[in-house]
């Protein structure tokens, strides 16, 4: 009996993801709880398991492959007593393409993964087949440009990939394609009224593929800059009463193995200002709006592949040595790809603290579809007048930015002072 093994859908809202690693070859036993696959969604890579037994008969996809369809035949496998069935070759356009996305803040395009097909076509097959032509951005560009039809050109690139000289040799009157060792020497120069890019200027550079985190990241902060109104406020909030109450809580917690941070306090603070301003604690739902009972804070991590937000849920409630021995898990496993989608997908409102990196102040986009987030800067010694005399304190400016759809400028004021109020007067926080 021959089974199918298909890419998993690892979050309710995965449509695809990368083949990052096969952890079994062809020919391979495998039982229920055996671990194929680790499979890189857009915010994490996790490890796929078995569910039937059997032998691993063939692998489709190769590791590596981007864009991987939910639902897509991978592998298949011999069930017990059988043999695997000869499996059909994936269709490069049902199965494996590039994922179409909208970078922002516009960073340069990566170069387009080519289908996975087991042997290179010809333009003119491929076109026919309705298969996507193998062509660079910079080529795509300039064929269109030129009104060029690019499943008329033979490609010179790696596995028959369109590049920008094999488009230039078809324009009117332009040069030979250069054959690869005088590619390699010096680039074709380029026709004067075709666009111009940056690697046009023989600019030294290299192409940096995009994981799918950092595709999701410029597809969402894309959408949220686009189609959420921000609104800004920002206060100055006075830090010594606070780190003063961390120093001593901090002395009693040593036996216990806590160390509270900074940022622990404030994802607390945060917490408690949204049950005491409810109204900021909601998300904009078209023709209606969601009112949480509950704040469950999303705190910025940053990890190699980009940015992540996991979740301390109901923080409002929980005492700060529980919240801190639960970011200290949160970012770890953050860090080593292993949170699992409810641990980051959700949250009412955001923090994201850039004081450690030195920054004063900032205005951060929100994280759709929630309605607010909190960007922290450097607590820093600063001239202040307390009770209208000229002092000396430590200092932080703290910016909210409101979907303005959702909660009025007022509204915002008021959780912009509620959570000063608690960072100045922390004992509250401990009530």
């Amino acid at each position: 009996m021959s089974i199918e093994i298909k890419m998993p859908a690892l979050s309710p809202t995965m449509e695809e993801g990368t083949l990052a690693k096969w952890l079994v070859k062809e020919g391979d036993s495998v039982k229920s709880g055996d671990l194929l696959a680790e499979i890189e969604t857009d915010k994490a890579t996790m490890e796929f398991e078995a569910v039937d037994e059997g032998v691993i008969g063939q692998i489709l996809v190769a590791e590596g492959s981007e864009g991987v369809k939910v639902g897509t035949v991978i592998a298949t496998m011999a069930g017990e007593g059988g043999e695997a069935a000869a499996a059909p070759v994936a269709k490069p356009a049902a199965a494996v393409t590039a994922p179409a996305q909208t970078p922002a803040p516009a960073p340069a395009r990566a170069a387009e993964p080519a289908a996975v097909i087991p042997a290179v076509t010809s333009p003119a097959s491929s076109a026919a087949s309705g298969a996507r032509v193998m062509a660079s951005p910079i080529a795509r560009r300039i064929a269109k440009a030129r009104d060029i039809d690019l499943a008329s050109l033979t490609g010179t690139g790696p596995n028959g990939r369109i590049v920008k000289a094999d488009v230039e040799a078809a324009m009117p009157g332009a040069a030979p394609v250069p054959t690869a060792s005088t590619t390699a020497s010096a680039p074709a120069p380029l026709a004067p009224s075709a666009p111009v890019a940056a690697q046009d200027f023989g600019i030294p550079h290299e192409v940096v593929k995009l994981s799918n985190m950092r595709k999701t990241i410029a597809r969402r902060l894309t959408e949220s800059k686009q189609t959420v109104p921000h609104i800004y406020l920002t206060v100055d909030v006075r830090l010594d009463a606070l780190l003063k109450l961390r120093t001593e809580l901090n002395a009693s917690l040593e036996s216990r193995g806590i160390k509270l941070s900074v940022n622990d306090m404030l994802i607390k603070a945060l917490a408690q200002s949204l049950m005491i301003v409810p109204e900021c604690n909601v998300q904009f739902a078209g023709d209606q709006m969601l009112q949480f009972t509950r704040a469950d804070i999303s705190v910025a991590v940053s990890i190699p592949s980009g940015l992540i937000t996991p979740i301390v849920t109901d923080a409002g409630s929980k005492s700060i040595s529980a919240i801190s021995t639960e970011m200290a898990d949160l970012a770890a496993r953050a860090k080593a790809g292993k949170l699992q989608p409810q641990e980051y997908q959700g949250g009412t409102a955001s923090l994201s603290n850039m004081g450690m990196m030195g920054i004063k102040q900032f205005e951060a986009v929100i994280n759709p579809p929630q309605a607010m987030i909190m960007a922290i800067g450097a607590g820093e010694k600063r001239p202040f007048v307390v009770d209208d005399a000229l002092q000396i304190a430590t200092v932080m400016s703290a910016t909210g930015s409101f979907d303005h759809r959702a909660i009025d400028g007022a509204d915002g004021a008021r959780l912009m002072s509620a959570f000063r109020e608690l960072v100045e007067k922390p004992l509250g926080m401990l009530a």
